[in-house]
């Protein structure tokens, strides 16, 4: 790499989607700044397929903008000239195959700076280029500023963002290259700008490469925005690993919050760069932010300064986070979470209760009881069918609920608490348990007195489990006793044939077989048998 540069700093512009494009237009905005100080030249470039006009982007995607468009987006944002490299190749971007054809270019044009957005495939495609030019790279920069004797700095985290280290290139360096971290960037947008726009064919060789695209698929992106969410929960590096980090996300499925980190979880890999909080991250004012394993580093908590209620979690009782908390819990995070992830489940269900059993229909809105389980079905990651399954309802059963056109049962709040993780006696009230153990005694005694019933589990009135032999005639239907109630049932055919309706599909036992299913679903037995049809019943009753 020669010793003598020219006055331009050039941008790399992420062209795979209209999100990472916002980001490549963020760190052009730093590189703006840092040129206005240092009287550069700004050129934001890209490389793409020859002819192809459209960002690369899936059909759905409703932000797609015309190769036009990206330029007037550069010179809005301050980029003085647009180079589009474009080769067949370019149409799957890889980063050795854009590694390879960078290098050459930016041997030749020698610019001042090479700035890289701070994304995976932004890392990567810096490192290989630098090492390829034998050029320097400084990474992480938060921002670059002008130095003495026109060097530029870059202001680096270090000790996990406990610092900002301050990096330069060595005199005489030639291209220096950077990755930026897009986030924390302020400017204005003038679209009365303009530059010039050039194509610039490139020559690719074409050789076997090591790494081979198969295929690829657009990442799904959260409903909900981190920056406008009501509920955050954010994880730190006194997580220790990437599990403990799964139980964080557990307890944001719990409170249907959206996941947040700071910058060693991002650093790790546990989370993605875009739920990075902090003066490097974004900026969040949810109604609740609970901080786990945060030391509350200064660059961290100036972004979740205007949150409503901070609730700080951390083993440390002189970590800074606990002196900007309105609610500090001295505990290890990794035995906290179980706990907690338990309890806020509860609540979650006794509220669900509380709405299904109140005097008064709860409107249908934001915050409403299906709005409330279609929330929590989204954060479970379930979709309709899986909840229908989980609970032993229709997919049209869900979905009545979450559009409020049906009222479910409370079986059905039950049943939900089982598949959510929580046993219903944790959040059921004494009177409610009362009444419950109540309807299953009689129940009992009911089967108990008649003669079709032959009870297994004798003195079980208050059981949850119970046993009985049922004795069909043959050719007859049975005649159920108390037969409704929330819970599973287990029928096992000892002797005979029995026709078994549920719902409204007919199954056929014969002797050594058996069916298990949601007792609340409406069913039959009847013998087929010329003799007498004996089945064994067992009943788990909520």
């Amino acid at each position: 790499m020669t010793d003598t540069t020219t006055n331009e700093i050039w941008v790399f512009g992420d062209l795979r989607s209209r999100q990472l494009l916002d980001l490549s237009l963020k760190v052009l905005v730093k590189a703006t700044e840092l040129a206005r100080q240092t009287d550069d030249r700004v050129v934001f470039f890209a490389l793409k397929a020859a002819g192809e006009t459209l960002l690369t982007a899936s059909d759905d995607e409703t932000c797609a903008v015309l190769e036009g468009g990206i330029a007037g987006e550069a010179f809005a944002w301050g980029a003085d000239a647009v180079l589009f490299f474009e080769n067949e190749q370019f149409a799957a971007p890889m980063v050795q195959r854009f590694a390879d054809a960078l290098t050459p270019v930016i041997r030749e044009k020698s610019p001042r700076l090479v700035l890289f957005p701070l994304t995976d495939f932004g890392r990567d495609l810096a490192a290989r280029t630098a090492a390829a030019a034998r050029a320097g790279l400084m990474a992480d920069c938060v921002a670059l500023i002008p130095g003495a004797d026109g060097t530029v700095v870059g202001l680096c985290p270090a000790w996990g963002g406990e610092v900002m280290a301050e990096i330069t290139y060595v005199a005489g360096h030639g291209t220096g290259f950077a990755t930026v971290q897009p986030h924390g960037a302020a400017g204005e947008k003038d679209t009365m700008r303009s530059g010039q726009t050039t194509h610039v064919p490139l020559n690719v060789q074409t050789k076997t490469e090591a790494i081979r695209q198969l295929s690829s698929q657009r990442a799904s992106i959260s409903a909900e925005d981190l920056e406008s969410a009501r509920s955050v929960v954010v994880g730190g590096a006194g997580l220790g690993t990437s599990e403990n980090f799964g139980s964080l996300r557990q307890l944001a499925a719990a409170m249907a919050a959206q996941v947040a980190a700071t910058r060693p979880p991002v650093l790790n890999h546990w989370v993605a760069e875009d739920r990075l909080i902090g003066q490097t991250g974004k900026t969040v004012r949810p109604e609740l932010l609970v901080s786990i394993g945060t030391s509350g580093a200064v660059q961290y908590t100036a972004g979740i300064m205007d949150s409503g209620t901070i609730v700080a979690i951390n083993r440390d009782p002189a970590a800074p986070i606990f002196r900007i908390a309105d609610i500090g819990v001295i505990a290890d995070a990794t035995t906290f979470l179980p706990l907690l992830i338990a309890r806020v489940r509860q609540a979650v269900m006794r509220q669900l209760a509380d709405d299904v059993c109140a005097d008064t229909p709860i409107p249908q809105s934001k915050g409403g009881f299906g709005e409330k389980i279609k929330t929590l079905r989204e954060a479970q990651g379930w979709s309709g069918e899986q909840l229908a399954e989980a609970t032993g309802q229709t997919p049209e059963f869900i979905a009545g609920v979450e559009s409020g056109e049906i009222s479910p049962p409370v079986a059905f709040i039950l049943r939900l608490s089982t598949a959510y993780g929580v046993d219903p006696g944790m959040f059921l009230r004494n009177e409610e348990k009362a009444q419950i153990r109540d309807q299953r005694t009689q129940a009992y005694v009911n089967r108990t007195r008649n003669y079709s019933y032959q009870t297994l589990t004798s003195g079980a009135e208050h059981d949850h489990l119970r046993a009985f032999m049922v004795t069909i005639e043959p050719h007859h239907d049975h005649k159920p006793v108390a037969y409704k109630h929330d819970g599973e049932e287990f029928i096992f055919v000892m002797d005979g044939k029995l026709q078994f309706t549920l719902g409204n599909k007919i199954h056929t036992l014969t002797q050594g077989e058996s069916i298990h299913f949601h007792s609340t679903i409406p069913h039959k037995l009847k013998s087929l048998s010329a003799e007498v049809t004996r089945c064994l019943v067992i009943l788990y009753t909520l």
